[in-house]
């Protein structure tokens, strides 16, 4: 029983991951609009560094069967969380500036 539980864990923790690659695919194919479509640089090929990251700490989670606590699987989250607010914060101003959005 625990250990179809822990597959099952597992399924999901994974599963996740490829929900939220799907979802920052879909943030990277708009960077890449707006880079075509404006001439601005807003290099798109950075968000899969969120997406690798996010990643190795789904893989790191399911391998030991935790979903927090381990400090290598948090820094890799924490990394890829921090990189993603970072590249979502300045797509987002340069997409809005001078455009009346705050």
């Amino acid at each position: 029983m625990a250990l179809e539980t822990q597959a099952l864990s597992q399924l999901f923790l994974l599963y996740s991951w490829f929900v939220l690659a799907a979802v920052l695919g879909f943030v990277l194919l708009i960077a890449r609009f707006y880079q075509r479509f404006s001439g601005e640089r807003t290099f798109y090929r950075w968000f899969g560094l969120p997406v690798v990251l996010y990643g190795l700490a789904a893989v790191r989670f399911a391998s030991i069967d935790q979903v927090a606590g381990d400090p290598l699987g948090d820094l890799l989250a924490g990394a890829a969380g921090l990189s993603l607010v970072i590249l979502i914060g300045r797509l987002y101003r340069q997409m809005t500036r001078g455009r009346g959005i705050i």
